[in-house]
């Protein structure tokens, strides 16, 4: 009874927001003849709102970039194989060494302000990436190229970027989701304003039109909108009115509201409901982005983990099938290496991590942990232990750690579980840190090249695996991804990175990520997927 009480509740909430979202053009009616209709309104249920709106700090959050991603516009477009196309940027070149690269921007083209998107207006963005302000309170953004050197503006409409090195992955990562276009005066301002969404100033074909702090942002369609991607064949203003974002914390509400008509999709449903929900007629999307595994990066500094063959034995102790079989469903695939299939340069490495629970139990004796009488492993009179931390970041995360606990259990670890909000998981679980023997990531990225920006600290990387400079060949593979001048010998060493990587156990693949599910109406039509795996309903309508 409870239970229902809270969800006729949760749905005459909903109901209120989706009046409100709809006015004064109401929803569209219609058979989805697949022709888009102009009008009408959607509510998105989300499972959180993040913890700040600083677009350097919020724009490559799970959740915070559904929104960012309908109110601003990138300079390129990346597709789920990712490809590059014209978006803000009409056209592009590098030279020789690509360490040089000159962006020809579309004209014409305008902040919701009113004032320019132009060359000086790029020129500001690319320098907040790449630095972001420490003194602010703003950060660069993780994943962007650290061999940027300086931007400069040749002309209203064309920016030369220079680089220290060759960084070929120059031009995909503009389409990265955290790459996105702000205005300067946006920009300009202190974090503490910044962090107010109504200041935060966009090109793109929605603008804010309300926002609670923990409860909801609604979007408004921009009028005069005409610069959407080549790629989505689209041009002009959105076909819907309003996008309502609305925080419901409880899966099963979330997906209730859309069953019952009260909202229009439910972000991070139960992977095991999707074919019932595919019964009953209702819409589900699975992409899969561009960029990690999900899987544990090892801290080699916490012990046991600085041995490699703990380490191997912990790769090799997991069984992915019965992950897939038992948390997931055929849309998932087992991870083949540390970076997804998809991604351009990817190869088979799976070999080097299959389950093999008497391999895993060999490298264990050998590396002197025993079992005692309680079937817990232990060496010089401590267990062999290991605390998970549930990805809050991803639905399935609980799941998967309860299953691979129960998977190394049966080797002799002693796993335990800690798991934290999404905020707390960003003060507590941190890279790198003495107390996290292994983080859950779920990453994405655009280009392979800014791979080597997380396995060392070099210039000022995220050192994942806890190593700093001290293994010289993972720098050297690392460093010679993200600075090769050539396709082909960069193809080459990424192969050879991803191998090392993984027979030195520094990495645990679990599966291939597929971290954005969506339950939707059967009456939203024309949703497109990026590289990153963000619905976007630009192009969407009501049918």
């Amino acid at each position: 009874m409870k239970t229902s009480r809270v969800l006729r509740t949760l749905l005459s909430l909903v109901s209120v927001v989706v009046l409100a979202a709809c006015a004064p053009g109401g929803a569209a009616t219609g058979g989805g003849s697949g022709e888009p209709k102009p009008g009408g309104g959607i509510t998105f249920l989300i499972d959180s709102l993040g913890d700040t709106w600083i677009p350097n700090n919020s724009a490559i959050s799970s959740f915070q970039g559904h929104i960012w991603g309908h109110v601003t516009d990138k300079l390129v477009y990346v597709d789920e194989n990712g490809k590059a196309s014209p978006w803000i940027a009409e056209s592009w070149e590098q030279n020789a060494q690509a360490t040089q690269f000159t962006l020809h921007l579309k004209k014409g083209v305008t902040f919701s302000d009113g004032t320019p998107l132009d060359a000086a207006a790029v020129v500001a963005n690319l320098d907040i990436w790449a630095k972001g302000d420490p003194a602010r309170g703003i950060n660069p953004i993780g994943l962007f190229p650290k061999t940027y050197d300086h931007a400069e503006v040749v002309d209203p409409a064309t920016v030369k970027v220079s680089f220290k090195a060759a960084t070929l992955g120059f031009i995909p990562t503009l389409g990265y989701h955290g790459s996105i276009l702000i205005s300067p005066k946006t920009i300009a301002l202190p974090a503490a304003k910044q962090a107010d969404l109504a200041n935060d100033i966009g090109s793109g074909p929605f603008v804010v039109a309300s926002w609670k702090e923990g409860d909801s942002v609604v979007l408004k369609k921009r009028a005069g909108y005409n610069w959407g991607p080549a790629a989505l064949n689209h041009q002009g203003p959105a076909y819907l009115d309003t996008i309502t974002y609305k925080l419901v914390a409880e899966p099963s509400l979330r997906t209730a509201a859309v069953q019952s008509g009260q909202a229009d999709v439910a972000y991070n449903p139960s992977p095991q409901e999707l074919a019932s929900f595919k019964e009953q007629g209702f819409t589900t999307a699975t992409p899969r982005y561009l960029g990690f595994v999900n899987g544990f990066a090892v801290n080699t500094k916490v012990a046991p983990f600085d041995d490699l063959k703990v380490r191997q034995a912990l790769q090799h102790g997991i069984d992915r099938a019965q992950l897939i079989s038992t948390v997931y469903t055929p849309d998932w695939l087992p991870a083949k290496s540390f970076i997804q299939s998809n991604v351009p340069g990817a190869t088979d490495h799976s070999g080097d991590f299959a389950f093999d629970a008497a391999e895993a139990n060999r490298l264990l004796d050998e590396a002197g942990w025993a079992k005692g009488a309680d079937g817990v492993r232990a060496k010089d009179g401590k267990p062999l232990s290991l605390t998970l931390y549930p990805n809050p970041y991803l639905a399935t995360s609980r799941a998967v750690d309860e299953l691979v606990a129960q998977q190394l259990g049966t080797l002799g670890f002693k796993v335990t579980l800690q798991a934290f909000d999404v905020v707390t998981y960003g003060q507590r679980v941190k890279v790198a840190s003495p107390t996290v023997p292994a983080y859950e990531v779920t990453r994405s990225f655009i280009d392979a090249g800014t791979v080597a920006g997380v396995l060392t600290d070099a210039n000022k990387g995220e050192n994942w695996f806890g190593l700093g400079q001290s293994d010289q060949k993972l720098v050297e593979l690392a460093n010679g991804v993200a600075r090769a001048d050539d396709a082909g010998a960069r193809a080459k060493t990424l192969d050879e990175l991803q191998g090392y990587v993984l027979k030195q156990g520094y990495f645990v693949p679990l599966t291939q990520i597929v971290q954005r599910i969506y339950l939707q109406s059967p009456k939203l039509q024309g949703v497109t997927y990026n590289g990153i795996a963000y619905a976007n309903y630009y192009t969407a309508w009501l049918g």
